[in-house]
């Protein structure tokens, strides 16, 4: 699959790139998608979520009245869980949500991702892409070029950039990362993927 080359005002060049069929070009798997994300959010929860069960509540264990003749429902601990101020009833515990998933259903995930936003027109190739100082303006200026100011985009670099990444952190909508740490909820959240050329090949080999 042969694609053109755009430079940073978003201008195409004269440049072009053959993209691995195996992984821009394939029938997208959506249970794979499915399990990989689920992954992704489920090992992002913190599981620190906890509330007190009648047994860690303060309080008397005194009877509170007697068990026949007042003509209501019997009623033991004023900790129970069905009056006000008691425990709750199968509260939430602290728990780990982590779960494993094979690298070969992970990798078939991504791609998958990837053979979306190209069935979708969403993947860009820049020929490159580098800023010379770590301000917010100087990304701001290449988003319009590339007429995506008002997107949510996904840069996956080559290698990690600190001027990049610090023009981004003031941008809700842009998120960047190299290729050592993309994942398919991110490449799926993106309305469009922004590939530089030199993170191509790297991509082709972890995925392949």
């Amino acid at each position: 699959m042969k694609v053109k080359l755009v430079d940073i005002s978003g201008k195409a060049t004269a440049k072009s790139l053959n993209l691995s069929d195996e992984i821009f070009g394939i029938e997208p798997n959506n249970h794979a998608i499915y399990l990989d994300v689920k992954q992704h959010l489920a090992n992002r929860r913190q599981g620190t979520h906890k509330s007190k069960e009648r047994n860690e509540i303060s309080g008397s264990t005194k009877k509170l009245k007697k068990q026949k003749g007042t003509g209501g429902a019997r009623a033991g601990s004023a900790k129970s869980g069905t009056r006000v101020g008691g425990g709750r009833i199968f509260g939430p515990r602290p728990r780990n949500y982590h779960f494993k998933l094979n690298v070969k259903l992970k990798r078939l995930a991504r791609r998958s991702a990837f053979a979306y936003k190209v069935q979708q027109d969403g993947l860009i190739i820049l020929d490159s892409f580098n800023l010379e100082e770590a301000k917010t303006k100087n990304l701001v200026s290449v988003l319009q070029g590339l007429k995506l100011e008002n997107e949510k985009v996904l840069f996956i670099l080559a290698s990690p950039s600190d001027n990049i990444y610090l023009a981004s952190r003031n941008l809700g909508k842009v998120k960047v990362v190299s290729v050592e740490s993309f994942n398919t909820y991110d490449i799926l959240n993106a309305k469009k993927v922004v590939l530089v050329k030199d993170a191509v090949e790297k991509i082709e080999n972890i995925l392949n």
